[in-house]
This record gives structure tokens, C-alpha cells and sequence, in this order.
């Protein structure tokens, strides 16, 4: 019987989930029923609650809920000596993969992946990836750490431990927004590793290590560096529409930032973050990345209704330039991107530990068969 192959499991249907809802078609998301446009209007704190826990915390569960994780975000001084020592040039998701797989290192009890043990991890690991990333970002800079204030947000904390300054309560939103749109997207790439390695009941260490690995490459999380490095290549508005007619006539030509694997229609979040990312540009005065992708779109709408295609902006698209304006390096946007994502592998590994069964896929083999094997002396 021929075997039906499904070439990087398109279409396949692995498992249920009650995390997150995606329609491709319609350019829907939403995190336990509530629709992403409004979940922005909450703090990232709310939304991770949300997705662990199944309902939006009320204001005294809220306060609980930070109380409960904001002694957390210091890391122990050996990880802080690690990424001090590593050579400047090493990508920033090298240092982070190794820090987090680190830290299972002083964690008193890593292995256990009872729900309660793997709760109290992610809490952990919830406010200790903002420190890593910010830590590193200072380190490689000569400057020295900064710790997490527990009077702020994880949002403002990254701001802080980051910068050193406290930051202003709109940069602080902007954050939350960015943070609260890439919490959670579904079996991605990164979530579907993360569980794959949880699902032969290894530590939650171990498969978050997985899932950052996974989001380092350029198809991932490392979409939004390529977008923002393209923009740079760009370096002018009157250079938009060449670059991109010289994209499109390559074979299999692609504009990174255009398209999704799962939106056919505008990806929900690119429309939010498109807002951000011109409110920044008029606030702070740096419009030249905005007008740039504002250019961008024209064109690529044009050159796509010839077509008779439909490609719009994804997430990535926008992200990179908000980063931008807000001060980020491009090689720290993927880092950035799993300092939200932490919240979703970890409400995937609760759902996978709690219910789990080894995942194991067939490859439908197509190499020789009937090899006779002879003596090495005779070969």
C-alpha cells in the first residue's frame, strides 16, 4: 500500500490542545478563546496566566501570581560568570541555549515532571529568561549586570535589566504588546520540539532547551533578524521596489517577512503590530524603517494581485522594526522573541505532561534493500 507522506507534517493533526486556536483562512488567532487583538489591551503577566491556568486572573490572583515570581528572576552568580566569559562574538541564542540548559545545574529538584515540579520551573524559567537575555546583551558591552527590580513588570524588568534605567510606562507597553503576541502560536516549530522532547518524559530543562534550539533558525524565530537586515540592505525607500522586483524574479524568489506557513489572509498579529510600529515612528521621530516597510507593502501588494496571489505581512515583518525603534541589536530579536515564548512552550509542556505519550512518527523508507555484507579483507 502506498504510504500518504506529509512533508513537514503539513496537515497532520497530532494531538488536541485547549492553548490556542488558529484559522489560517480567516487570520484568526486567539489564546483560550479570547482573540489577540484583545489581549493586548493586557498585561503579559495576565496573558501567561491565561494560557496556564485557562482563564484570565482576577485582580487578587494577578497579584499572587507576581508576588509569586518576582523574587525568581535573579540568576544564580555561575550562570552570570558562564556568559561572561564566552567570547563577545558568540550569537546571543548560543549563550541562551547553554544558560537555560545551565540552570537546571542549580535547580535542587530538575528532573521530576510531576505537574506541581514542572509549574514551579516555569515560573522560574519565566522571569530568568528576561535576565539572561539582558544580562548577556550587558556583558558583551563591558557593562555590568543589572538586577531584576521586583516591583516591575517581566516587560518593564527586561526594559530595566536591560537598559539600567527605569523605563517610561509607553516603552514598557509597547514591550507588553510585543511579549503578549509572541507567546504563544500553536505546534510551531520550537512548541512541537519542546513537546517531542518532553513526550519521552525527559526534564523540562531539557525540552525547553529543545524548543530554543529549534527557534534559532532563520525559518523560526530567526525570521525577524532576516527582516531587519534586509531593511538595512534596502537603506532607502527609493531602493524598496528594485530590491524587491530583483526578489521576486529570483528562482523560488522570497521577500522575508511576507507569507506564513499557516495565515492565507494577514496574519492577525502583523495587523497589531503594524499600529505599534507606526505610533513609535511618529513618537519618536524615527520614521525611516517604518516608511520603508509601509513601501514595502505597496509594492509587494501590487506585485502579487499580477500574480494572482495573496502574500501579506507576517509578524516578523513588524517586529523588526519595532525592535528597532526601540533600541533593541538585530542578533537579540530572536532571543527576544523566546523571552515571550517561554510562556507558551511551558503551558504545551503542562498539557503534554499531564496527558503524554511518546511521539513517534514513521519515515517512509526508499533506500536499497538485499545488501549482501562481506568481510572487510574481501570489500
Amino acid at each position: 500500500m502506498q504510504e500518504s507522506i506529509h512533508r513537514g507534517l503539513v496537515g497532520v493533526v497530532a494531538d488536541v490542545t485547549e492553548i490556542s486556536f488558529i484559522d489560517g483562512e480567516k487570520g484568526e488567532l486567539s489564546y483560550r478563546g479570547y482573540d489577540i487583538s484583545e489581549l493586548t489591551e493586557a498585561s503579559y503577566e495576565e496573558v501567561v496566566y491565561l494560557l496556564w491556568n485557562g482563564e484570565l486572573p482576577t485582580a487578587r490572583q494577578l497579584i499572587d501570581f507576581r508576588e509569586e515570581i518576582a523574587p525568581l528572576g535573579a540568576l544564580p552568580f555561575e550562570i552570570v560568570d558562564r556568559l561572561r566569559c564566552a567570547r563577545p562574538t558568540t550569537e546571543p541564542m548560543h549563550l541562551l541555549r547553554t544558560a537555560v540548559s545551565n540552570l537546571a545545574c542549580h535547580d535542587p529538584n530538575p528532573d521530576d515532571v510531576d505537574i506541581e515540579n514542572v509549574r514551579r520551573i516555569g515560573h522560574r524559567l519565566l522571569v530568568q529568561f528576561p535576565t539572561i537575555v539582558a544580562t548577556m546583551e550587558r556583558l558583551r558591552h563591558g557593562k555590568l549586570p543589572v538586577d531584576p527590580d521586583p516591583e516591575l513588570s517581566i516587560a518593564g524588568n527586561f526594559l530595566y535589566t536591560l537598559t539600567g534605567e527605569y523605563p517610561t510606562e509607553a516603552a514598557t507597553h509597547v514591550m507588553d504588546v510585543a511579549l503578549v503576541l509572541h507567546a504563544e502560536h500553536g505546534s510551531n516549530a520550537s512548541t512541537f520540539t519542546a513537546r517531542t522532547a518532553a513526550s519521552s518524559l525527559t526534564d523540562a530543562y531539557s525540552a525547553v532547551t529543545a524548543g530554543v534550539g529549534s527557534l534559532k533558525g532563520p525559518l523560526h524565530g530567526g525570521a525577524n533578524e532576516a527582516v531587519m537586515r534586509a531593511l538595512e540592505e534596502i537603506g532607502d525607500v527609493e531602493n524598496v521596489e528594485p530590491y524587491i522586483m530583483d526578489r521576486l524574479e529570483q528562482p523560488h524568489g522570497r521577500v522575508m517577512g511576507f507569507g506564513h506557513r499557516v495565515y492565507r489572509v494577514l496574519d492577525p498579529r502583523a495587523a497589531i503590530l503594524a499600529k505599534v510600529a507606526e505610533k513609535l515612528a511618529k513618537e519618536s521621530g524615527e520614521s525611516h524603517f517604518w516608511e520603508m516597510s509601509v513601501e514595502m507593502v505597496r509594492v509587494m501588494d501590487r506585485e502579487m494581485e499580477k500574480r494572482g496571489r495573496e502574500v501579506k505581512p507576517n509578524v516578523d515583518f513588524y517586529s523588526a522594526s519595532v525592535y528597532r525603534m526601540l533600541g533593541f541589536p538585530i542578533d537579540m530579536y530572536t532571543p527576544i522573541f523566546a523571552v515571550a515564548r517561554i510562556s507558551g512552550w511551558m503551558a504545551h509542556l503542562f498539557e503534554q505532561y499531564a496527558d503524554n505519550r511518546l511521539v513517534r512518527p514513521l519515515l517512509a523508507y526508499e533506500g536499497p534493500k538485499g545488501k549482501k555484507f562481506a568481510p572487510i579483507a574481501s570489500r
